[in-house]
């Protein structure tokens, strides 16, 4: 199909495109990769009246440090974070994850931040967002303010992104000594959507489990965390690993879809949560 007709701007810099989406509102559209929003337009699922190109934002583009976190800009593609030697050293779940992502001509146009915005809960990178405790730095008329993760998903495909903002940047808090990291992900064919994701960070001393994070994919209508799973690997060792992961879909509500019934992707979860809690912890 043919989308309908828009206005396009094509902003220069994140002041640009605040200023056009804050004079239309609802009836504008923050265009990145494309990879979710072009198909929208083309089945006129999505018709705003104006699209805000932010692909030349060269703010919003790259991996950098700063200090304990990483900040990676919100245009930055993710073949760009697959390959960044930073993100490899100090996130490494979020390169795992990505890798697993669509194909390959995907990732070279599809953004980090658009598929965080896009907030869709089969997807793999919030629920990564998730367990890596990211904060979000989103731009607005009236400055910028960054968002934990627990409070940037905020319903089925919303997120705590106004009207008149923008993402700009993640920051990720880097995993040093200690961590180990695993996503696990059940699809039925290779790089289709996952019908259950685990996103694992585990953090080991003195032999035992003292700080676990997990995120989980589609068992909701946003990325959950698995916190009873997290209290029960509190102190635990990897021998409790099995026994805590029988608590993956406590407080989920997935959904039954040609994809997989609830009660199916309930025993996914507690099934992939212990293998990438047993692989992340070395066990």
């Amino acid at each position: 199909m043919i989308p309908a007709a828009f206005d396009y701007v094509r902003a220069g810099s994140v002041d640009e495109a605040v200023r056009v989406l804050g004079e239309r509102g609802e009836d504008a559209k923050v265009l990145a990769g494309g990879q979710s929003l072009i198909p929208l337009l083309r089945l006129r699922l999505s018709y705003p009246e104006v699209v805000v190109d932010v692909g030349r934002v060269e703010e919003m583009h790259g991996v950098r440090e700063d200090g304990e976190h990483l900040v990676i800009g919100a245009m930055t593609t993710h073949a760009e974070v697959i390959d960044s030697d930073l993100v490899r050293t100090h996130c490494g779940l979020l390169s795992e994850a990505t890798e697993t992502v669509a194909d390959p001509a995907v990732r070279h146009r599809g953004t980090f931040g658009g598929s965080l915005a896009h907030a869709d809960p089969a997807g793999d990178l919030p629920a990564v967002a998730l367990a890596l405790d990211a904060e979000f730095v989103i731009a607005g008329s009236g400055g910028r303010r960054t968002v934990p993760a627990q409070g940037f998903f905020v319903d089925y495909l919303q997120t705590a992104v106004g009207a008149d903002e923008v993402l700009v940047e993640v920051r990720l808090p880097k995993l040093g000594a200690g961590w180990g990291h695993r996503y696990e992900k059940f699809h039925r064919v290779a790089q289709s959507w996952a019908i259950v994701g685990v996103a694992a960070v585990v953090h080991r001393s003195n032999g035992s489990i003292d700080q676990a994070r997990i995120g989980l994919t589609n068992m909701g209508p946003t990325p959950l965390r698995a916190s009873a799973v997290e209290q029960a690997l509190s102190g635990a060792d990897v021998s409790g690993i099995g026994a805590a992961a029988e608590h993956a879909a406590d407080d989920t509500s997935p959904a039954s879809d040609l994809g997989g019934a609830a009660d199916y992707r309930q025993h996914l979860a507690r099934v992939l949560t212990r293998r990438a809690v047993s692989a992340a912890a070395g066990g």
